[in-house]
């Protein structure tokens, strides 16, 4: 490793790296414009948004809800808060940073907050409201995949286990056929709900 904490990137480590990168990047863009739907929406209840398409998939359905501001303002802006965090970590290892043990547990626990989150938030959209938002559907995507990047380079690294199993899991990247699945489960709900009301 070379001095300040900086070594070159493996391959490896590029390729989840730059993964990261655009993962957190669309989840960003995407939190940037919910927010701005959500201030749309704040002053006119009756406004339309640009992803309202039909019943099943409208945003401005899913942003009239609780669900959309359970900490009282909208999750939109978690979501800058939490893809600006993991996109700062994502460029750094790309560029060869190692962050201190401490930091990247931190960041771990954040962001499977945020996906546990975004999980929920996609379990409410489908069960209880009833509706889809095309940029919430993406976000919950990005959040996956960020998730998994972040947990495959600690999990790599020896941040949250050392044990040899776990780590050739990681190393083999078997990990990525369960995220895999993850987000398969996720389209076909998607298109089970889908396809009914495009039919």
């Amino acid at each position: 490793m070379a001095a300040n904490g900086v070594d070159k990137p493996s391959r490896w480590r590029r390729t989840t790296s730059i993964e990261m990168i655009v993962s957190g990047a669309i989840g960003l863009l995407a939190s940037f414009v919910l927010s701005i739907e959500a201030w749309r929406l704040a002053a006119d209840s009756k406004a339309t948004f640009s992803c309202d398409v039909n019943t099943v998939l409208s945003c401005s359905t899913v942003a009239s809800t609780w669900q959309a501001r359970v900490l009282g303002f909208p999750n939109a802006f978690l979501g800058i808060l939490f893809e600006a965090v993991v996109l700062s970590i994502s460029i750094a290892t790309l560029a060869g940073v190692r962050f201190p043990r401490w930091y990247m547990l931190a960041t771990q626990a954040l962001y499977s907050i945020a996906i546990l989150f975004a999980w929920w938030l996609f379990i409410q959209s489908f069960f209880v409201i009833r509706a889809l938002c095309p940029w919430c559907l993406l976000i919950t995507i990005t959040t996956t995949l960020v998730w998994a990047g972040l947990t495959r380079i600690n999990i790599h690294d020896g941040v949250l286990t050392r044990r040899k199993g776990i780590q050739d899991f990681v190393n083999y990247n078997t990990d990525w056929y369960v995220t895999g699945l993850i987000i398969l489960i996720i389209f076909a709900m998607i298109a089970i709900e889908l396809i009914p009301s495009l039919l």
